[in-house]
């Protein structure tokens, strides 16, 4: 048994990936975490994506309460918490290595994080594999945060139990890079959580080139896993024209795959409230409920 319950995504409304995992041995919360763009559009965040925040941070809290291992893939705040060391409490946490293949940054943020954590066990992730039961959780060596080093690294993280199997790439931003590419084909995932494109900052931060590559290595993953749904998320659903940018991979996936959102899987209406920031602020009285306001 393996059941993927996203928690909260960009296509929610807020920048995240956590995603809960239930399987018939143990649940598994991975990257409990959100948070907001500080500017976008040269604006800070609207009160309606403030209220978003705050609405997934509690499902998130009310997930980690139940969950048995908690995992932390990088130490961007989309990602953790570490003013909420709670939710660790007398829990297994499995994390990316604090001091190495890490940027100042992270490593900075990594040692904050640890000397306030009350976990039960702490173990590094990185390259590592866990057994719990019949669940097994695999994790990749760290891999570029992106199309290089500058913003350090992250682990990908796979989860299977009996012929099920989840993988979840954490923020590679395409991916682009072999490395990125070679852990979802050698897992060959029936369900891929992916960080897709980051389109929305094409020509600036993102090459076409990277676009080209990352749309080449999702065809191939298409092709050459048993995956079943892939839903392209985080740094890709903050582009308002984010189908036709991987156009290719739709055409390839046809009737045979799922190419979906997080707010598609679970039902939801796709929210992408940062990309529409500049057209919140454009509206003169955005209503408090949000089930009025739908985009």
């Amino acid at each position: 048994m393996l059941n993927v319950t996203p928690l909260a995504f960009d296509s929610f409304g807020a920048r995240s990936m956590a995603t809960y995992v239930e399987t018939s041995d143990l649940s598994i919360l991975i990257d409990p975490g959100v948070s907001l763009a500080p500017i976008r559009y040269g604006l800070p965040p609207h009160p309606l994506e403030l209220g978003r925040e705050a609405e997934l941070w509690r499902d998130i809290e009310e997930h980690a309460m139940k969950a048995d291992v908690l995992v932390v893939t990088h130490y961007h705040y989309d990602h953790h918490d570490p003013s909420q060391p709670e939710i660790y409490e007398g829990k297994m946490v499995y994390i990316k290595h604090p001091s190495e293949k890490i940027n100042r940054s992270q490593y900075a943020r990594a040692n904050y994080f640890l000397e306030k954590l009350a976990a039960r066990s702490i173990k590094i992730a990185d390259g590592n594999e866990y057994k719990h039961g019949k669940t097994l959780i695999r994790f990749s060596p760290p891999v570029y945060h992106g199309t290089n080093p500058r913003l350090g690294y992250v682990v990908q993280t796979s989860i299977s139990c009996g012929r099920e199997k989840l993988v979840y790439t954490s923020d590679v931003e395409g991916p682009s890079v072999e490395a990125q590419m070679r852990f979802v084909l050698d897992e060959k995932p029936n369900i891929l959580i992916l960080d897709g494109p980051m389109t929305y900052m094409l020509g600036y931060r993102y090459s076409k080139k990277s676009l080209e590559l990352s749309v080449e290595n999702m065809v191939r993953m298409v092709r050459e896993t048993p995956v079943e749904t892939l839903i392209p998320e985080h740094h890709f659903m903050r582009d308002l024209r984010y189908k036709e940018r991987i156009m290719p991979v739709y055409e390839a996936a046809e009737d045979k795959v799922k190419v979906i959102t997080a707010a598609e899987y679970v039902g939801r209406s796709i929210e992408m409230l940062e990309a529409r920031r500049k057209e919140l602020y454009e509206r003169a009285s955005p209503p408090h409920n949000r089930h009025l306001y739908m985009l």
